[in-house]
């Protein structure tokens, strides 16, 4: 089981190497977060985005062929989002390994 953030990203990788589950899963992550602090002031809206975003996830990992992270360890929970915000913010790849965050096998952008 991981233990440092490299090696939950790195794992987390290894697990989403497709495409199109990528694409998912940064779809629905994001739908997920944001519909937390939708719950109070628009509760329909919040679920929407919620079980949206699961069903997102869901069918990236039925893309993909295994099942989610977090069935095994909650931890990927947290993971799953901090990847998401990583990737999205386009940090340097040589920084990023340098701190080692990205999974060594992965080129540097």
């Amino acid at each position: 089981m991981p233990h440092t953030l490299a090696e939950y990203f790195a794992r987390y990788e290894r697990e989403h190497t497709k495409p199109l589950t990528r694409l998912t899963h940064f779809v629905g992550i994001p739908l997920i977060v944001a519909s937390l602090p939708q719950a109070r002031r628009r509760p329909a809206l919040a679920a929407a985005m919620f079980v949206g975003g699961w069903a997102l996830q869901l069918l990236g990992h039925r893309i993909e062929g295994n099942r989610p992270a977090f069935l095994d360890d909650p931890v990927y929970l947290l993971v799953g989002p901090l990847w998401v915000a990583r990737e999205l913010c386009g940090l340097p790849g040589q920084l990023i390994n340098a701190v080692g965050l990205r999974d060594a096998s992965r080129t540097a952008s």
